[in-house]
């Protein structure tokens, strides 16, 4: 796949007035806590200045054109860009430590879509007036991340699915449609998967977040949901289909054992090096799998749909990331300008392009220059719009780590499917309970 490049010069664009952004900020102020909360520094007089943006380091590279054109353009505004560490974990203890601190060190803050409710809850981000964005242009489950207790509490940024990869040569020659059911995903992967020595299915089976992502899209695509009504779910029906046909993989081997230590690189790894059939994964592995060099055997080989489901299209989780100010900005009127500037229909375009990020903005997914592109866009929006976010909870690290553990143990086999969801059952309920 070749991603172009759109030059600095593309992303300069006028801006929405700094006074009409003022007025919304003290609209919030007044239906706030009137400033920033107790102990921190107080905002500047109008709000405006330089402001500093913390992201993750991995974004460096197309971020600084983006920040190039906005610093030209607003020299008594400038940005400076703070790189987190590449972890998500890592990047949330450090934010976590600036904004329990009440430091000013931080104005703009990149989120991922989990954090949101952390965020909000213990005061760390200013709510937005929701008609300072024009919301209706996102992709309305991107606006649902950055919401909490029915305000808007960040911008969305960018957008994010899970997808099934999948072998288009080798199902072409077995004169096979992609799976849409799990009953078709399963029959695949022992019959072409063992004709032509494949592993059938691989995922993030390792003990962390992204086995609590590849169970959530298990358990809402038989129906079911982690939560239910404010309880857990899991000890249900659906969630014990979810459990059981994960499991059964295991058992029956046409998910490999390796799976149960692989994260997202390692599964995207052992698919483009050749030895899956099918592969659930997030969509940045198409523009690796699709680049011909060592290890990677299947550019020009594989296609990408939505997740199969218990009986017919499943539902994936929702990804992405958010654009928060700081509780504690000093310039919050610059902050939602900058914002405003980032999360545009032109600086997501050239987002896109720079750096294959799906955008918020549901526009984007239909241009023809950037489908030819980005063959998966299409894809991607309808799993984006029939994903569901993961809980809004304030220790949502916790509620994650519980599901993780315990999902891993019935797939390693040393508990069994019912005895795993009543204990992940019990152990979510104080989780819940704190909200």
């Amino acid at each position: 796949m070749t991603v172009g490049y759109l030059g600095g010069g593309g992303m300069r664009r006028a801006i929405p007035g700094i006074a009409v952004l003022a007025a919304g900020l003290l609209f919030l102020t007044a239906c706030t806590s009137g400033g920033a909360p107790a102990g921190g520094p107080a905002p500047s007089a109008d709000g405006i200045g330089p402001i500093t943006f913390a992201i993750g380091k991995d974004n460096s590279g197309w971020l600084q054109g983006v920040i190039t054109g906005w610093n030209q353009d607003h020299p008594g505004q400038k940005v400076t860009l703070l790189l987190l560490p590449e972890a998500a974990n890592d990047q949330l203890a450090q934010l976590v430590a600036n904004l329990q601190a009440k430091s000013d060190l931080y104005d703009v803050i990149d989120m991922d879509v989990i954090w949101t409710a952390e965020f909000a809850s213990n005061g760390w981000i200013t709510a937005l007036d929701g008609n300072v964005i024009p919301a209706g242009q996102f992709l309305r489950p991107a606006v649902e991340t950055a919401t909490y207790r029915g305000r808007l509490y960040a911008v969305p940024f960018t957008s994010n699915a899970e997808l099934l990869y999948y072998r288009s040569d080798v199902l072409a020659a077995a004169h096979l449609s992609p799976p849409q059911t799990w009953a078709q995903l399963e029959s695949d992967a022992l019959m072409v998967g063992a004709r032509d020595h494949l592993g059938g299915y691989g995922g993030q089976f390792q003990s962390y977040e992204g086995l609590t992502v590849n169970f959530a899209d298990a358990v809402q695509s038989a129906g079911g949901s982690l939560i239910s009504g404010g309880a857990p779910g899991v000890d249900t029906p659906q969630a014990n289909q979810a459990l059981t046909f994960l499991v059964d993989g295991f058992r029956q081997g046409w998910i490999p054992p390796a799976a149960l230590d692989w994260n997202e690189e390692a599964s995207r790894r052992a698919f483009e090096a050749g030895t899956l059939l099918f592969l659930v994964n997030w969509p940045y592995v198409y523009g690796h799998a699709g680049v011909p060099g060592p290890g990677n055997v299947v550019a020009g080989k594989f296609g990408v749909t939505t997740l199969p489901g218990l009986h017919g299209p499943g539902s994936a989780t929702l990804g992405g990331a958010n654009l928060a100010i700081s509780a504690y900005s000093r310039h919050p009127v610059t902050a939602l300008a900058f914002i405003r500037f980032l999360t545009s229909a032109a600086s997501e375009r050239y987002i896109l392009v720079n750096s294959a990020l799906p955008p918020a903005w549901a526009s984007l997914y239909n241009e023809p220059a950037l489908v030819a592109m980005f063959p998966f866009l299409p894809v991607l929006q309808q799993a984006i719009l029939t994903a569901r976010p993961r809980p809004a909870l304030v220790d949502y690290n916790q509620f994650s780590l519980a599901v993780s553990s315990t999902v891993h143990q019935a797939l390693a086999q040393r508990i069994s499917v019912d005895a795993a969801l009543a204990q992940l059952s019990a152990e979510l309920r104080p989780i819940l309970r704190a909200g």
